[in-house]
């Protein structure tokens, strides 16, 4: 048996780059941007623009804004348990496939003090308030703890939030607008139902096309699945194989591109949380050990990240007035002249984007 081909770092960051749409902005609609990328994460309800605008050629806000409010496009708890934006065609389909990390929280909130039962009357408690008019968590639990005192109201609301697939609904997730995060059932919001069989290895296949090659732990990274290697094991007649310089496995479809290793990468500003940063166990792909540590919170929220030649190189901030817009640029290491006026340049095509238009003031600073 031959041993397969090894990828280093950089190949590995330009497959990315090229399949995340990094590589150069490209024209593609937005339904069919969001759909590529499977989902772009959104607990930051601005992300998604910033995520698509470093993506698409000529996006412009209003593009994603009418989607979510015509329910084309839905913000709802999905990879990971976290909140992401995809469009309702994949909401139906991804949202049971992701049924299993949901039912380990619930296993974790009620263990044995509770029988299965008893959550079923809860979660269809739950249902039909949310069915009724869409919620705050604050004003479920209040509202289902006039049924069940005798559990938690946090433990309530979660029971339900772990069942029931919830979107957001606007105002919030609009550009430009905002509001409380109240929730309805996607059933409702969609007026369809969900996905009765959903392909979990088509599901796979996606990942690889948006993000491979990887590695079975990536999967389950992205995801937040576990128990994923027979499905991949069933896949690979299809697949070809790679290992990282780490000798570990990587799989990929036969016609994912594998860019030179030296070939150009634009400087990107990503929003915080994006899924290109998020989605491999492995992360050295674009951004050093070191590197993961300082663009992390404590609570490891990441903050907007600095793309130079493919990999995190700083962070970055937008703060906007009624007056002034400035973008704040954090290097995490000293830039050539030519690296810091192309950092320049997409900052100031940032602020262009999403600066208020009647701003008399922009700028762009170096922070240390």
């Amino acid at each position: 048996m031959g041993v397969n081909p090894e990828l280093g770092a950089r190949a590995l960051n330009r497959a990315i780059m090229a399949r995340q749409l990094l590589a150069g902005r490209v024209t593609m609609a937005v339904p069919a941007a969001i759909e590529w990328l499977v989902a772009m994460q959104s607990q930051v309800p601005k992300s998604p623009y910033f995520g698509l605008w470093c993506r698409l050629e000529g996006f412009h806000p209003d593009q994603l804004a009418r989607l979510i409010a015509d329910r084309e496009a839905v913000r709802l708890s999905l990879l990971r348990g976290t909140i992401h934006l995809v469009t309702a065609r994949d909401c139906v389909e991804l949202r049971p496939l992701l049924q299993p990390v949901y039912d380990r929280v619930l296993d974790v909130i009620f263990a044995s003090t509770v029988d299965r039962a008893e959550v079923e009357r809860i979660v269809a408690g739950g249902r039909e308030l949310l069915e009724a008019q869409p919620r705050t968590f604050a004003e479920l639990g209040r509202l289902l703890a006039l049924q069940w005192p005798q559990h938690p109201t946090n433990s309530l609301t979660f029971a339900v939030r772990s069942v029931l697939p919830l979107v957001q609904v606007p105002p919030r997730g609009l550009w430009g607008r905002s509001g409380p995060a109240a929730h309805t059932t996607a059933e409702a919001w969609l007026g369809c139902p969900l996905a009765e069989r959903p392909r979990l290895d088509r599901f796979l296949l996606r990942y690889l096309a948006a993000f491979g090659p990887a590695s079975v732990k990536d999967m389950q990274t992205w995801s937040g699945l576990t128990g994923l290697r027979e499905v991949v094991d069933g896949l690979r007649p299809r697949l070809r194989a790679f290992r990282s310089t780490a000798g570990e496995e990587l799989l990929d479809l036969p016609d994912g591109p594998l860019p030179d290793p030296d070939t150009p990468i634009p400087v990107r500003l990503l929003p915080e949380y994006d899924n290109c940063l998020r989605s491999h166990a492995d992360r050295t792909r674009v951004m050093t050990a070191d590197i993961r540590k300082r663009l992390a919170t404590v609570n490891d929220s990441p903050r907007p990240a600095v793309l130079i030649d493919g990999f995190v190189a700083g962070v970055w901030r937008l703060a906007a007035g009624r007056n002034t817009a400035t973008v704040s640029v954090e290097p995490f290491r000293r830039l050539s002249g030519e690296e810091s006026d192309a950092v320049t340049a997409e900052a100031e095509a940032l602020l262009t984007f999403a600066a208020a238009p009647d701003a008399a003031t922009r700028a762009v600073e170096f922070t240390a």
